[in-house]
């Protein structure tokens, strides 16, 4: 039994362990992100305004461009090829966890399309809650252009709307298309759809451009929930009952009426006073900093492998084997093979895009 266990932790020990330190920052995010939009100050007028939405949209999206980001690196072969091969990785178990490429990519496809359901039914419920709590005094904060607004404006009529509409059908396409069955019975609609990925990304870009989502930049001077003595909801505007229960930190005490003019002393014992209205701003877009560098590597690595594709193959004999086993021999300037290599084997007769792996034994 304790050899059993020896081994299977020498064998799948490593792979465990970075699946647990992914799965704990996976975790890690999402709670971080939750907590900031829930408690952070710079967002209290938008958390009254969306409630529990906002902070699950903007968990999910951490999650989202973490994993975003890891999918594209387990399709760098070429880099991987070269890890595996070079004397860089001496450690076996290094090369083990280097040839799970390809579950870790099945593993970051599938958090992809499960965050993104969340995602989506997030902003569905903040589209709703922009309408309904939809106030003159915060209008760069609503997205909303009135009180009642049909919800489905904001999802089509809006480029976040728009372009996160389209990506679900794309990743709909391409989660469905790399089904087992699908893959087996028409490998072209999963490799015609899986490549799909780029329209996918390049949307993601435009996605997170629109700067729907607001903080407050002058905390300093209108702490959330400050009095303002010459202007205040509470006594001149109909607030939404989104807004009527105030940040814990600061209380709404009256002033009492014969001190027009507000004391230091007076300020510390009743409540902090504004000395100006709230001013939002867009965030500049996160998702840029996690995507750009995997997205231009692999394009990189795309472009070198096309490149050194076009490099002329000379076979030399093809042999039929028993078991439909089939022995192709060729030869080729330039390239000496190394153990755990492969070739990507292209007809052009069968499909114009499909390309499949084989495993070098001489």
């Amino acid at each position: 039994m304790a050899l059993s266990w020896r081994s299977w932790l020498a064998n799948e020990g490593s792979k465990h362990l970075f699946l647990f330190f992914w799965l704990s920052l996976n975790v890690w995010l999402f709670g971080k992100t939750f907590l900031l939009y829930n408690q952070g100050l710079q967002y209290y007028y938008l958390h009254q305004m969306l409630g529990i939405g906002l902070c699950i949209s903007r968990a999910s999206a951490s999650v989202l461009n973490l994993n975003c980001c890891l999918v594209l690196l387990p399709m760098c072969r070429v880099l991987l090829a070269f890890l595996r091969g070079s004397q860089k990785v001496a450690s076996k178990k290094t090369r083990r966890l280097l040839d799970k490429s390809k579950t870790f990519h099945v593993t970051c496809g599938v958090t992809i399309c499960i965050f993104s359901v969340l995602h989506v039914a997030a902003h569905l419920v903040n589209a709703l809650n922009f309408s309904e709590n939809y106030n003159e005094e915060f209008v760069t904060l609503n997205a909303a252009n009135y009180r009642g607004e049909d919800p489905r404006k904001l999802l089509f009529a809006s480029v976040p709307g728009l372009t996160g509409v389209i990506m679900v059908l794309v990743l709909f396409l391409m989660c469905t298309a790399s089904t087992y069955a699908i893959r087996v019975s028409n490998y072209d609609i999963f490799w015609y759809t899986h490549n799909l990925f780029f329209v996918f990304y390049m949307l993601l870009m435009l996605h997170v451009s629109g700067g729907v989502l607001k903080y407050q930049t002058n905390l300093e001077e209108h702490p959330p929930g400050c009095f303002n003595p010459n202007k205040t909801l509470q006594q001149n505007l109909t607030v939404p009952k989104a807004f009527e229960e105030l940040f814990p930190d600061y209380t709404t005490e009256p002033f009492p009426e014969d001190l027009p003019v507000p004391e230091p002393f007076v300020q510390n014992s009743f409540m902090r006073v504004c000395s100006e209205e709230p001013k939002f701003q867009s965030h500049f877009p996160e998702t840029w900093f996690w995507i750009s560098g995997p997205l231009c590597l692999y394009c990189v690595e795309r472009l070198y492998r096309y490149i050194r594709s076009n490099k002329p193959v000379t076979i030399t004999s093809v042999i039929s084997h028993p078991s439909n086993v089939l022995e192709v021999r060729m030869m080729k300037d330039d390239f000496e093979a190394r153990p755990g290599q492969y070739v990507i084997l292209h007809c052009p007769r069968v499909s114009a895009l499909e390309s499949h792996p084989f495993t070098l034994t001489m």
